[in-house]
């Protein structure tokens, strides 16, 4: 039986100054946040921001420069490989691509078994058979899945099994790396709805990581903004959808194409503003101050100079920019705050 959903805001995940570094290049740069149970926290920036770094190096998978990662009262980053793995259990990863994801010589039965063999060593073959049956009917699949491999399902069924082997532990935090990139838009809504079914069954907190503005307002309670390895913006979800405080935030949203214009004959927002949004920049090519600021229209002599921290917009909105006082009063996420970069 699934355990009782938890409380949303029971903090269970901390997050400090975490930083990740690829040789002389900085991935992450100082990234804190906290992640309450039963919540899920959108993470959305351009290719390139951090966003999947991040994730890898909460759970490990990437060494870490600096920080701490806080679930639960143990420090992931510092803890012996032991304790490490007994947090494993509940702490479970859904990746972008689901048949590279899964073994191919292993059927869809053996690849549900392992983590049950690994954490719940005790359970009987009768009963880890009947687990497995159950997880599959949750997730939409046939029982007569278990004999099949990997190669024979869609992307979207694909996906269905890595939701299956990542819930079989019953996990209290589930890291979604782009789970529906690589899906048909039909399918799309389907397994974001399962996401949230399960969510609300198991009391599941989420990272959810998206290139889809829309899909990360469909399911996220909060929003973290990343730009080049920084948090820019983190707020509830309605907050910033209704007010971005930040222009590249708001450029990432005036670059959702309008529908309601693209009816009425006239370009869609997407149209008018992307053409000029210019491309991140890499490695040296990273500015000093904020690195936004050489695509920011809004930029000043102090954007140059110093890095911009977070600070309070609202009791659950922070933003890092210097200007964001000033740009309150203005309209917009219909009007760029991007131009075309300029030299550092």
């Amino acid at each position: 039986m699934p355990s009782p959903a938890l409380a949303v805001n029971d903090s269970l995940l901390e997050v400090r100054d975490l930083s990740v570094n690829f040789g002389a290049f900085a991935a992450l740069a100082d990234v804190s946040f906290r992640l309450g149970a039963g919540e899920t926290l959108g993470l959305v920036g351009e290719s390139g921001s951090g966003k999947s770094t991040l994730a890898r190096a909460l759970l490990r998978l990437i060494p870490a420069a600096r920080g701490t990662v806080m679930w639960r009262g143990v420090d992931l980053l510092s803890c012996d490989s032991a304790t490490l793995r007994r947090q494993r259990r509940d702490l479970q990863m859904i990746f972008q691509d689901p048949l590279a994801s899964l073994n191919p010589r292993m059927t869809v039965g053996e690849a549900l078994a392992e983590p049950l063999e690994i954490f719940e060593p005790g359970l009987a073959a009768q009963g880890r058979q009947a687990r497995i049956e159950a997880m599959l009917e949750r997730v939409g699949l046939a029982r007569t899945a278990v004999h099949r491999y990997p190669h024979e399902f869609s992307g979207g069924q694909c996906q269905r099994i890595g939701i299956a082997r990542a819930m079989m532990s019953h996990p209290k935090l589930l890291v979604c790396d782009e789970p529906v990139s690589s899906l048909d838009v039909s399918i799309q809504g389907q397994i974001v709805n399962l996401l949230m079914d399960l969510q609300h069954e198991f009391g599941t907190a989420m990272l959810f990581i998206s290139h889809n503005l829309a899909v990360v307002r469909h399911i996220s309670h909060r929003v973290l903004v990343m730009y080049l390895g920084r948090v820019v913006e983190d707020a509830d979800r309605d907050a910033l959808f209704a007010a971005p405080a930040h222009p590249y935030t708001r450029a990432l949203l005036a670059a959702v194409p309008d529908p309601t214009r693209a009816l009425a004959g006239t370009p869609g927002v997407a149209d008018e503003n992307l053409a000029a949004a210019g491309e991140p920049p890499v490695g040296p090519a990273v500015p000093c101050g904020c690195a936004f600021r050489n695509r920011c229209r809004y930029a000043e002599g102090i954007c140059e100079r110093e890095i911009p921290q977070l600070e309070q917009v609202g009791a659950q909105h922070a933003v890092a920019c210097h200007r964001w006082r000033a740009l309150a009063g203005t309209p917009d996420p219909t009007q760029s705050a991007v131009r075309e970069p300029r030299p550092a």
